[in-house]
């Protein structure tokens, strides 16, 4: 088994599965999550995310293995003797204590006890920190959505923890606030140099808040790397799914040359893409997915205003049109190829009107957006 190296990882999985009864909910999990790092647990529900998170809390003991926080071993360590805090998702603040009180609560329990003025400087300035000055004296009920989320994270922050581990305490808030405690959040771990560990199955909010995303299945980890890596790089049709959105369509690698391969598609279009995502060609006959993201496919009512460097152009039908403000969402149809989705951004259709339902398109993407995939999901 490998050995943490405790000047980098703050918190480490070496080869770690937890099983409840007959069913695995982690299995053979390694992985080292930086000191100072914003690092997401990104999948599914049931694909093992808040079994990880509650491991690093101590509120679960790994079956195999071994968990390392700082260097140390930890298993069997109990949660209140370790480096971490947790927010919940729905926050589990006191009603019957006012701000301040809720604040203090995990100070007022420190052994030895805390002199007073210490506890309320300790918490003053945390309130000042996640913008609640001021908000001492209030009780729960007087503050919104947000202003809860802040203080659960006070509460958390207040103990000055190695790791803040974060279980999707966003999901409660609607989409605007949403967004912006996005922003505070990511704000809040620069300025306090601590590492975070959020679970989350919302993909623009691990994508848009994170350094590395650790995206999970079925108990085991498929990839991690920056949300950049992800999305541009995925390591198989799964993450490339998961991660975004895309358009799928199966073949076989006809032929490889310099530095592209010829694919096959099983709808008997050939056509020329770039390496895989992986940078290693595939053999020839070997099956393949391959992904295109909306946003690569390029629409015209006339074929020759299409790039010259298309690697397929194809008709297709307008099924749906779906405005989003920054851009439109197309449902297209051809027949070769069924449905897939194209995103036309709002500068583009400054030069020509958007495409109405019903009506026949020209479609095409480069060789360079197209990524080739192991078609295994």
């Amino acid at each position: 088994m490998r050995s943490p190296d405790p000047r980098q990882a703050v918190v480490s999985f070496n080869g770690v599965s937890k099983l409840f009864g007959d069913v695995v909910a982690a299995k053979d999990l390694n992985l080292d999550v930086e000191r100072g790092e914003f690092l997401s647990f990104l999948g599914p529900s049931g694909c093992g995310k808040t079994t990880m998170l509650r491991m690093i809390a101590g509120f679960e003991q790994p079956t195999e293995g071994d968990v390392f926080l700082q260097g140390e071993r930890v298993n069997g360590v109990p949660a209140y003797k370790r480096p971490v805090n947790m927010v919940f998702q729905h926050y589990a603040l006191f009603p019957h204590l006012n701000i301040a009180r809720n604040v203090a609560y995990g100070l007022r329990q420190a052994s030895p006890r805390l002199p007073k003025d210490v506890i309320d400087e300790r918490v003053d300035h945390t309130l000042d920190l996640v913008r609640l000055d001021g908000y001492q004296h209030r009780r729960i009920w007087e503050l919104s959505g947000g202003q809860q989320q802040r203080v659960a994270l006070a509460r958390a922050l207040v103990n000055e923890p190695q790791v803040l581990l974060l279980d999707e305490p966003l999901a409660a808030l609607d989409r605007k606030l949403r967004r912006e405690m996005q922003i505070e959040l990511q704000n809040l771990q620069r300025s306090v140099g601590i590492t975070f560990v959020l679970v989350t199955h919302d993909q623009e909010e691990a994508l848009s808040m994170s350094d590395r995303v650790c995206i999970m299945r079925e108990g085991a980890i498929v990839q991690v790397g920056s949300p950049r890596e992800l999305y541009d790089k995925p390591a198989n049709r799964y993450v490339a799914d998961f991660v975004g959105k895309s358009n799928f369509f199966d073949g076989v690698v006809e032929s490889h040359a310099d530095g592209h391969q010829r694919v096959r598609l099983d709808n008997g279009h050939s056509l020329d893409v770039d390496r895989p995502a992986s940078g290693e060609p595939m053999a020839d006959g070997h099956p393949v997915t391959l992904s295109i993201r909306p946003e690569q496919i390029v629409l015209a009512r006339d074929a020759s205003r299409l790039p010259g460097d298309a690697a397929i152009v194809i008709e297709a039908e307008v099924r749906n049109r779906i405005f989003l403000g920054e851009h439109t969402e197309y449902l297209l149809h051809a027949d070769a190829f069924g449905e897939f989705l194209a995103l036309s951004p709002r500068q583009a259709e400054a030069s020509e009107t958007p495409f109405e339902v019903n009506e026949k398109i020209y479609v095409c993407w480069s060789r360079a957006a197209a990524l080739l995939l192991e078609n295994a999901m």
